[in-house]
């Protein structure tokens, strides 16, 4: 009995074969090729009220040689906070997205959001370490000018290259803060915080937050000092044991931190 003739397929379904084809090596390709996006993680936390790599984060000199935490008192933690993002060089591909947008210890954000000058890992590094330097010299300005003191009488050295960018503004000045005049802004509390901050003191949002509260938990923090402005972003995926406090500026960020330790009335997101 001779074999059946092969049913010749019809237009629409050579068609639908062609594009199903066409799709499937469309897929092939994405999964492989590299896509505008890094993958970040929890960063490193840094103590600005202590040591760094063997060496104190802030020296401040010209206003007295007493340290004001001196007398035994009650000394917390004052945690920078970052996150840590895929190298500006590496290839991010489908599955590392697919991986970080169902892992929540990782989050996706666009490379520009994260990288966001040139192509370069050397430029990159220059630009991120030039925010760095500049956020830390006007953490200093809006510190003293809380203070009502002038840079002319008081030198002070920070020194934080790990932290790139300018989201640890707000709690360098607070640290500088704490060096200076109070010497116990924490009341014995481990502390953390993000957000950028100008020669006015007015305090600004960075991003990544989700990730930074993940960071500060970590590493035992029970408050966390956040922009007002991403107070919304900062409840997405909060430890239990964090509390948020909203900044919109560094004296009220002051207000809060002493009202806590002083059991006063606190602002919450």
């Amino acid at each position: 009995m001779p074999a059946p003739t092969p049913r010749a397929l019809s237009p629409r379904a050579r068609a639908l074969s062609a594009c199903g084809a066409a799709v499937a090596a469309l897929l092939a390709v994405a999964a492989l090729a590299p896509l505008p996006f890094s993958v970040a993680q929890p960063g490193i936390t840094a103590n600005v009220l202590g040591e760094y790599e063997g060496e104190p984060v802030i020296t401040v000199s010209g206003v007295g040689d007493e340290d004001p935490r001196a007398d035994g008192g009650p000394e917390g933690k004052l945690l920078a906070t970052t996150i840590a993002a895929t190298a500006p060089g590496a290839d991010v591909r489908l599955a590392d997205v697919v991986g970080g947008w169902l892992d929540t210890d990782r989050a996706v954000m666009p490379r520009d959001a994260v990288y966001p000058v040139g192509d370069d890992a050397d430029e990159i590094e220059e630009y991120t370490t030039e925010q760095m330097v500049e956020s830390q010299e006007v953490a200093v300005t809006a510190a003293l000018r809380e203070l009502e003191m002038s840079e002319d009488e008081v030198e002070v050295d920070l020194r934080l290259e790990d932290v790139g960018g300018p989201s640890a503004g707000l709690v360098f000045a607070l640290g500088v803060i704490d060096e200076i005049d109070d010497g116990d802004l924490t009341g014995g509390l481990t502390i953390a915080g993000t957000g950028t901050i100008d020669g006015r003191g007015e305090v600004g949002p960075v991003g990544g937050v989700p990730l930074k509260t993940q960071a500060a938990a970590r590493d035992g923090a029970t408050v966390f000092l956040v922009p007002e402005a991403e107070c919304e972003a900062a409840r997405v995926g909060l430890p239990d044991e964090l509390r948020l406090v909203p900044v919109t500026t560094l004296g009220n960020a002051l207000r809060s931190l002493r009202a806590l330790r002083d059991d006063g009335h606190v602002p919450s997101c």
